[in-house]
């Protein structure tokens, strides 16, 4: 049997609130599970001891018998120590869609293109200016 550590959802709507419990991954996310380990309270402060709370010898317990944490279980899990933590990196994830890098490629285009035409009468002018001073200086 395949079984998880995982989220169930209880509360009422907009109102979440979580039991995290052993279950057999092929049982639906809120149908039956196996044991009750903790709970977790999204809408408490991030500093609250009230948040997570779990039955740390119990997880251990199914983890060694084979129970496999979902990701953000795991994370509550290396939050509380009971797992080393995992090095996760999803560059992709924060590169921006397409038309945005078009739109930003637009932006450089047109900013590249004002930076030129306001530098090239700045060159231009001090050149026509310097004949006429030799002129004047010539006088």
């Amino acid at each position: 049997m395949a079984m998880k550590i995982r989220l169930a959802r209880g509360g009422s709507k907009k109102r979440p609130f979580y039991r995290i419990v052993a279950a057999d991954s092929r049982m639906p996310r809120d149908g039956r599970f196996i044991e009750k380990l903790g709970t977790y309270n999204p809408l408490l402060p991030k500093d609250s001891e009230e948040r997570v709370k779990m039955d740390v010898e119990r997880v251990k317990h199914w983890m060694s018998e084979g129970a496999q944490p979902t990701d953000r279980v795991s994370r509550m899990l290396e939050a509380a120590g009971v797992i080393e933590k995992k090095e996760r990196s999803n560059p992709n994830k924060g590169t921006p869609g397409k038309k945005a890098q078009d739109r930003a490629q637009e932006k450089a285009d047109k900013a590249a293109a004002a930076a030129e035409a306001a530098n090239a009468p700045a060159e231009e002018a001090p050149a026509e200016e310097a004949p006429a001073e030799e002129a004047a200086a010539e006088e």
